[in-house]
């Protein structure tokens, strides 16, 4: 019997339930406490004059977009994909909006011609579909004058 008192007292006393006790009130008062800085706004870096100008004075456009009609464009029969439906928009300067929409007809033609050209291997391959809108983007250019339209944006380019 003497072995076990010996060994129980060697063995470290529990420190009962005190210390966890005194962790979970200390973590709920930095909790609340971390919570009211927040809300009351004493953890602010004067940020405040900074986003009240920004919702004063929302950001100004330097662009408009003008949308450019659906196209479905006829395709060679082959692996049963018979057209291609697209859509676009076209990011212009806002002064030349009005002049834009006037050669709208135009603008579908030189796209219309183009995506006509393009072969059906190359309308499947995802890849080849940037090159595509830089090429787009250039005959719209030329088409509408320079300095009028920014970037052409796909909106849709469908096979089926």
């Amino acid at each position: 019997m003497s072995a076990e008192a010996d060994v129980a007292e060697t063995q470290p006393k529990k420190g009962g339930k005190g210390p966890l006790l005194f962790g979970v009130i200390l973590a709920v008062v930095g909790g609340v406490g971390g919570f009211y800085a927040v809300q009351s706004g004493m953890l602010d870096h004067g940020d405040k004059e900074a986003e009240a100008s920004e919702k004063a004075d929302p950001p100004k456009t330097d662009f408009a977009f003008v949308v450019i009609d659906p196209l479905v464009i006829s395709l060679p029969s082959a692996n049963g994909r018979d057209h291609l439906r697209f859509a676009a928009q076209l990011e212009v300067a806002p002064q030349y909006s009005a002049e834009v929409e006037a050669i709208k007809p135009r603008i579908i033609d030189v796209l219309n011609g183009y995506l006509r050209a393009v072969e059906l291997a190359e309308l499947e391959d995802p890849s080849t579909l940037i090159r595509m809108r830089s090429q787009m983007l250039r005959r719209v250019q030329v088409v509408a004058g320079e300095g009028r339209i920014r970037d052409l944006l796909i909106m849709e380019f469908v096979l089926s």
